[in-house]
């Protein structure tokens, strides 16, 4: 893997920090590893949707720009343990603020869903129709 080099313009240490962390999956492959060590296996099964092959990849990145450390133990059948490095440990502060962010979102977006859905059934309701009936497209 080629070093990245930036124009360090503003903005440059968050888009240095972002090319580490971007994509669907190595942000959420590290916020599991903050629990501490997982096995390939336990990874793949704690993100549902996630393919062995994106998996891998994802994996392999973040073991080549130092934010995970892979474990291969000689036994058969061959036992792999994946950890946050101590430079992915530094981002655990990152995870977490995301996390956090992310857990007050939902929350906003559920009760904002929530909301709609109440006053759309109000409005129903006041017309006469039934909420359960199908519309005509």
């Amino acid at each position: 893997m080629t070093p990245k080099t930036y124009d360090c313009a503003a903005g440059c240490p968050v888009e240095a920090t972002l090319d580490l962390i971007d994509g669907k999956w190595k942000g959420v492959i590290l916020y599991h590893l903050c629990d501490g060590t997982m096995r390939f296996n336990q990874l793949r099964k704690a993100l549902a949707g996630i393919t062995q092959r994106m998996l891998t990849k994802q994996l392999r990145e973040l073991e080549e720009c130092g934010l995970i450390v892979r474990k291969v133990y000689a036994q058969v059948p061959p036992k792999v343990e994946y950890t946050l490095s101590a430079e992915g440990d530094s981002l655990r502060p990152v995870i977490t603020a995301l996390a956090t962010w992310g857990q007050a979102r939902l929350a906003r977006v559920n009760a904002d869903n929530a909301a709609v859905s109440a006053a759309a059934a109000e409005r129903d309701a006041a017309e006469g129709a039934d909420p359960y009936a199908l519309h005509a497209a």
